[in-house]
């Protein structure tokens, strides 16, 4: 136990000091936790942009969103063009009657393309020559002014992206999703995806990408079996020379609500295996990683303690500790009490349970399934 108490201490004292900052959530990003210090730019021209949303029957969550989009007082040519990804709930007439640019009805999807790239392409398809897309879901809402600071932020980058603040309103969201969007910045630091070429990745709620860019990287086609589409854009976009952003953002807000612990179960074991490349090795040694990264610090801390034994109880207390205090930073953005850090743990867990129903799911023939749709 006092190894493993070690090993784990070893890897806390990287995470904390060597990782990128994943865990810091002030790091002067508009809309986040504070100004930037250092204001973008205004455009020369302000260039077209052409927002693409793929939606699959959101014809209930699109008068919450749609508006919102559609209300960005943008300087330059800007439009609107709603995928109706064969929807059976009326979204293509919602989207048309709320005012967007263009209603597409996606063509029947090709063998070997993921749903979701599917739509964005005939989005892409129907968009023409536009200097950007904004990709977009269905479910998000952006603040006045929004796309105005994406593309300042983009007079040097050919992807600019924003996780959107996740609903906290039941408490399974409260529980589980801030933990979400902590892992995710353990997976890809923000401050590394905005620097060199090894760590990419992309938040697919709101993608502002360059179209020459994304033309010359090989286009959506290069990515159309991609589940975790974000993520597999920003990889190619970064192979092929592209500078990136990432950031969180209180401007860009989803309103896709979560309210029970299978909602969320479902949004994440969905993609998980698939994460993984559907390798068993890598199942393995992840679920191994994250016990000893989050269940031997209190295990050992704990169990050190009551047997009397210094070293699993000193580096296994350390650890927590850290864990913690790293914890504490995303807590706070989402405006929850700090108090929940230390049961981190307990999350950690379950993100480890549903990553194996993920290849459990996988292994019936179900992974991927969204929307009553395998992939």
């Amino acid at each position: 136990m006092g190894v493993l108490a070690a090993a784990s201490l070893a890897a806390w004292l990287y995470l904390a000091a060597a990782h990128g900052g994943f865990w810091r959530t002030r790091t002067g990003l508009p809309g986040a936790a504070g100004p930037d210090p250092a204001p973008d730019p205004d455009p020369g021209a302000w260039p077209h942009v052409v927002a693409v949303i793929p939606a699959r029957d959101e014809a209930a969550v699109l008068p919450g969103t749609l508006p919102t989009v559609l209300a960005q007082r943008y300087p330059g040519r800007f439009e609107v063009v709603v995928v109706d990804d064969a929807s059976t709930d009326g979204t293509a007439e919602a989207a048309a009657r709320l005012g967007a640019s263009r209603v597409v009805r996606a063509r029947e999807r090709p063998a070997g393309w993921a749903g979701k790239v599917w739509a964005m392409s005939e989005g892409v398809r129907a968009a023409g020559e536009p200097g950007f897309y904004l990709f977009t879901d269905a479910d998000i809402a952006y603040a006045p002014g929004t796309l105005a600071r994406l593309v300042r932020a983009a007079h040097d980058r050919d992807l600019v992206s924003r996780m959107a603040t996740l609903n906290t309103a039941t408490a399974w969201e409260r529980r589980l999703v801030p933990a979400f969007v902590y892992f995710f910045a353990q997976l890809y630091p923000f401050r590394r995806v905005a620097r060199g070429r090894r760590t990419a990745a992309a938040a697919g709620g709101c993608m502002l990408v360059r179209r020459e860019t994304l033309e010359a990287a090989g286009g959506l086609a290069a990515v159309h079996d991609a589940l975790i589409d974000d993520v597999a854009l920003g990889r190619l976009l970064k192979r092929a020379g592209a500078r990136c952003r990432l950031d969180l953002d209180r401007d860009v807000v989803s309103r896709r609500p979560y309210p029970h612990l299978g909602d969320l179960w479902a949004m994440i074991a969905r993609s998980a295996y698939h994460q993984l490349r559907y390798s068993p090795a890598l199942l393995l040694g992840t679920v191994l990683g994250l016990l000893l990264v989050y269940a031997v610090p209190p295990v050992a801390g704990l169990a050190g303690l009551a047997a009397l034994s210094p070293l699993p109880a000193a580096a296994g207390l350390l650890a927590w500790a850290l864990m913690t205090a790293t914890y504490v930073p995303i807590l706070r953005f989402y405006g929850l009490s700090p108090l929940r850090a230390p049961a981190l743990p307990l999350i950690a867990l379950m993100y480890a349970a549903m990553t194996v129903d993920s290849a459990r799911l996988h292994r019936k023939g179900r992974g991927g399934a969204w929307k009553g749709r395998v992939r």
